[in-house]
């Protein structure tokens, strides 16, 4: 199939998956109890905390022009959701398509997810994602890109802390990238690029708001734009990390980890797959020389994310966020000549044996037939692909 009509399929599927999540986000902004409404609350009213830059602008903006709060929350998250989508065709379109590679973008928990689970849809760490493809069209000017990148970091930081957990995956990225082969300047410059950001989390972590703090926070919200601050705005707030990992503990069973462990080995399946049959261009990479495979480094620069299935409950949710991570530094790398694919290799995997309408029949049951639900002890949703139409279309018909 040439590549101009895949593009084309793909810019149709995202523009269709923008319309759902308007839609959505629509409908949820005036729900009382939206747990991404919640999140977007969070502001600086009572002092500097955690993921209060996003509500402070909403805030603002509300105040300028005299709107609803919910009603700029709603713009902005519909914005946010444009521009994410738009920047990912942007860095997609330039691919070269190949079966695993289209069954990598198509995965469920990758493209689809937000919109399948409404939950997830719009929630902060789509800002991070926005704001990390904004950072891939940066040109390569060293001490221009050095700034961005420190910007890059730093805001992340701000709208969505457990970006920190990732630093090993973004510090792997910097070094392909700049083609960093021992302990020299240049790597000391990155390392050195990940200290503001590193600085923020840190006074995040121990400086969280106290009582009265918040109370104020709680009051202005209240007050001025008659508004609960709950769910996230609430809890994310007041709650102590060790009483987050106590609860998610005793959500532990054998049943959650061997779903958990079937909905990451199936869904980043084509990914591994890619990652397995690709090799650095340059073999002699600070980091990557004492591995054989490209894949054993992500492996490990990837362990921290056990943190998050440590401390919170929104397990798919951080399914998708891992995917999506690794999937936008594998396609960038790609692009740039970076990692070399071995489609010899590729086409010899046992997905090129399966021909005509098998393969439809696998590539829509294994896209569009399912999807892990937000939270650890929800079960696995079935067909979003059709779920999600038959979800707007029943409403819209009442």
């Amino acid at each position: 199939m040439k590549k101009k009509k895949l593009q084309g399929y793909l810019l149709f599927y995202l523009l269709i998956l923008i319309s759902f999540a308007y839609f959505f986000l629509f409908l949820k902004h005036v729900v009382g109890n939206d747990s991404t409404i919640s999140e977007w609350l969070i502001n600086y009213e009572g002092g500097f905390t955690k993921r209060g830059i996003i509500g402070q602008t909403a805030i603002e903006i509300s105040r300028y022009f005299q709107s609803e709060l919910r009603w700029t929350i709603f713009i902005l998250q519909s914005s946010t959701i444009t521009i994410y989508f738009l920047l990912l065709f942007n860095l997609l379109k330039k691919i070269q398509y190949e079966r695993v590679i289209i069954l990598s973008i198509f995965t469920p928990i990758f493209i689809l997810y937000p919109v399948a689970e409404i939950e997830v849809l719009a929630r902060k760490e789509v800002i991070v994602f926005c704001s990390f493809l904004l950072y891939f069209l940066v040109p390569r000017n060293n001490n221009f890109k050095k700034i961005c990148f420190i910007i890059f970091l730093s805001f992340a930081v701000l709208v969505w802390e457990p970006i920190i957990i990732f630093f090993p995956l973004i510090l792997l990225f910097e070094i392909i990238e700049n083609n960093i082969q021992k302990f020299n300047f240049n790597l000391i410059k990155i390392i050195l690029c990940f200290i503001p950001s590193l600085i923020i989390a840190l006074i995040i972590f121990l400086n969280p708001l106290n009582g009265d703090e918040h109370l104020i926070m709680r009051t202005v919200l209240k007050n001025e734009f008659g508004e609960n601050c709950y769910m996230s705005c609430e809890r994310l707030l007041t709650v102590k990390l060790e009483g987050n990992f106590r609860e998610v503990y005793n959500r532990y069973s054998f049943e959650v980890f061997f779903r958990y462990s079937l909905i990451i080995l199936i869904g980043f399946f084509p990914l591994l797959v890619l990652l397995n049959n690709s090799s650095l261009k340059n073999k002699n990479l600070f980091l990557f020389k004492n591995f054989n495979k490209l894949i054993s480094t992500f492996y490990i620069a990837l362990l921290p994310i056990a943190l998050l299935f440590a401390a919170g409950f929104d397990w798919g949710r951080w399914v998708n966020i891992s995917y999506v991570m690794l999937a936008l530094i594998y396609y960038k790398l790609l692009l740039n000549n970076h990692l070399i694919l071995n489609f010899g290799k590729l086409r010899q995997h046992f997905l090129y044996k399966i021909k005509g309408k098998v393969f439809i029949l696998f590539f829509i049951l294994f896209c569009f037939g399912w999807n892990p639900k937000t939270v650890v002890s929800g079960d696995v949703a079935s067909f979003p692909g059709y779920r999600i139409p038959y979800k707007v279309f029943k409403i819209l018909s009442n």
